[in-house]
């Protein structure tokens, strides 16, 4: 088992993880946005907002840690997390991995091998990004949807090499509420164990019975898109939630919202005027993008009110957590 995880200001040990949101996201870009004229960013003033955000996290809801599974080619910046990290004193885990093909994997990495695109996953975890010297802390996965692409199950080959290399745990994207089983059959091929991998975005199928498949399959699952209501509504997400709690699988659930604090541009799809005008009215009150306590103003009296206990909570925010990281198996 590991004793240690990488963060972007260095190893912790892994029982210093604490409570830990495992799918947020700080700053987002879209490739192309860059050539957009009307695109500002100002660094400076973004790296204090996300400093103030995650310091009422932490303050507020005692969360240590935070995972930002972004993807190489959507803007992430281990540099800037790093500051925002020694700047808010919350631990920020960043990933190595590519998007899914339709929004992403840079026609570059598409030209390569299997082994060529583990190599740069393995350098990354061991090594470093580029220069930086800032680990990895896990890999990040992602397919579409309906089916799970040929290219996509290149990068899902070379992410389970790079896995098995380094012992790192596996974060996913799924589109659309389907892949999940799809994703850990392909794991399972590539000899990665079930307990190491987390099957993102499920939430975003309302059957109970899709949930059950996952979890039955041994992977954690992830609730991981709390407060994304265009997608599912959250009383939904809290009944099913709940349901697998009553069940008995609240060892392999992993709550969090799939925020960000930033975005480089337009968002990557076109917004009606109702949505911008309710957009530009939240910003003018500080609160767009969403905050990240959402989870725990909003979310969390819904759970409650279905039976969750704190108890159960703790095991999903703190425990599950770190279990992943350590490679320990799921608990009997």
């Amino acid at each position: 088992m590991a004793t240690m995880v990488n963060t972007v200001t260095g190893e912790i040990p892994v029982r210093a993880l604490g409570r830990t949101l495992m799918h947020e996201h700080l700053f987002i870009a879209f490739g192309g946005a860059e050539f957009d004229p009307m695109a500002r960013f100002d660094r400076a003033g973004f790296i204090e907002e996300a400093v103030r955000r995650l310091a009422e996290l932490r303050e507020a809801h005692g969360v240590k840690s935070l995972v930002d599974p972004c993807p190489i080619e959507l803007g992430r910046d281990a540099g800037m997390l790093k500051e925002i990290s020694e700047k808010s004193g919350v631990h920020i885990v960043c990933t190595t991995g590519f998007y899914f093909e339709e929004m992403g994997l840079p026609p570059y990495w598409r030209a390569r091998t299997t082994e060529e695109i583990a190599e740069l996953y393995i350098r990354e975890i061991t090594h470093g990004i580029g220069e930086t010297g800032i680990r990895a802390g896990a890999i990040k996965v992602a397919t579409g949807a309906p089916v799970i692409t040929e290219l996509e199950k290149k990068f899902l080959a070379a992410a389970c090499l790079a896995q098995r290399a380094s012992g790192v745990p596996i974060i996913t994207h799924t589109q659309d509420g389907v892949g999940a089983p799809e994703q850990q059959r392909l794991f399972a091929d590539g000899g990665v164990a079930a307990h190491r991998c987390l099957i993102g975005h499920c939430c975003g199928n309302a059957d109970p019975a899709y949930h059950r498949r996952v979890v039955d399959g041994g992977s954690y699952i992830g609730f991981d898109r709390i407060g994304i209501l265009r997608l599912q509504p959250d009383e939904v997400r809290a009944d099913n939630l709940a349901k697998l709690v009553r069940d008995g699988f609240r060892a392999q659930i992993m709550m969090s919202q799939d925020r960000h604090c930033g975005w480089l541009g337009k968002l990557q799809r076109q917004v009606t005027g109702e949505e911008q005008a309710r957009m530009d009215a939240l910003r003018a009150q500080g609160k767009w993008p969403p905050p990240y306590t959402y989870m725990f103003t909003d979310f969390m009296p819904m759970l409650k009110a279905r039976g969750v206990s704190e108890a159960d909570i703790a095991v999903m925010l703190d425990d599950n957590p770190r279990r992943i990281f350590s490679g320990e198996a799921l608990p009997q």
